[in-house]
């Protein structure tokens, strides 16, 4: 008598498994459910932003289900949407991402914009960014900007090795440097010098998130007990690495912008500015080194 064939287990249509997936995340009081099970499943699956929908009716590929999963599992844990899904976008580009550097924010895009504004007219030059992380603002520039040498500093070498995987993953060519602050910089080479340093208190810190506590390098988010030290640090010795009129840009806590100010003025910066983000918060601060002024 011939063998009967079992057939395996079906493979679940993809709204199925969106459904379930949403159900996950929604116990696990994520905000968004839906949004982020699609999600989720366009990286697993390789598809373009917003076609998970189309593909509801579609089995789930067995393999995307096994990524997607992986993906969820982490999410429903408490992990930033970002380190879940192991990669995020940031102006034009889409980056790898991980624990071992910050989740770049919306407002370091506009950091990113204010720099290429006021380089546009004159281009060339090199540019640091100091404390690169990702490389989200180093590359940013690299593709955006028209400037002769992109340099980036970070403390952390596990950082590091994630910008300069970044670099490679984008296509884009710059200089990681391992160290300090801007302690791998020569002096008087640079024509912007641009960070979005730490600036947190250990309190403020310790009323973030859970997820943000758990997950991002604290590193990249406390500078001593007032917030200020890779902040003062940066005003303190940047102008020595800039050209004469060169810029110093910083991303700035909102409840710290007033003594930022003072602090520039104080060390002889040029045309001090803070400048707010697209929610009216002062989130940056603008100033130039003595000399000429652009």
């Amino acid at each position: 008598m011939p063998e009967i064939a079992v057939p395996g287990p079906s493979i679940a249509t993809v709204a199925a498994v969106l459904d379930q997936a949403a159900a996950k995340l929604g116990a696990a009081g994520v905000v968004y459910p839906r949004r982020e099970a699609a999600w989720f499943w366009e990286l697993a699956a390789a598809l373009p932003s917003g076609q998970a929908w189309l593909a509801r009716e579609e089995r789930a590929d067995a393999a995307a289900l096994r990524r997607f999963e992986e993906m969820l599992t982490s999410r429903v844990s408490g992990m930033p949407f970002a380190y879940a899904a192991g990669v995020m976008a940031f102006r034009r580009l889409t980056l790898a991402i991980d624990d071992r550097a910050l989740i770049p924010r919306p407002e370091t895009e506009g950091l990113v914009e204010l720099v290429l504004r006021w380089a546009e007219g004159q281009p060339g030059g090199w540019v640091a960014d100091i404390g690169t992380g990702s490389g989200c603002i180093a590359l940013s520039l690299a593709l955006e900007g028209r400037f002769d040498r992109v340099v980036a500093t970070e403390p952390s070498p596990p950082a590091a090795a994630l910008a300069r995987a970044n670099a490679g993953r984008c296509g884009l060519s710059i200089d990681v440097r391992e160290g300090d602050l801007l302690d791998p910089l020569e002096q008087g080479r640079y024509r912007v010098i641009v960070s979005n340093p730490p600036y947190l208190t250990d309190d403020e810190w310790g009323a973030l998130d859970h997820s943000v506590r758990a997950f991002e390098p604290r590193l990249a988010l406390t500078s001593g007990v007032d917030g200020l030290d890779a902040t003062r640090a940066l005003i303190g010795g940047a102008a020595s690495r800039l050209e004469p009129g060169g810029l110093l840009a910083l991303e700035i806590d909102e409840r710290r912008a007033g003594t930022v100010r003072d602090l520039a003025c104080a060390a002889g910066w040029n045309q001090v500015r803070i400048v707010p983000d697209l929610f009216g918060r002062p989130r940056y601060a603008l100033m130039n080194s003595r000399g000429r002024t652009s």
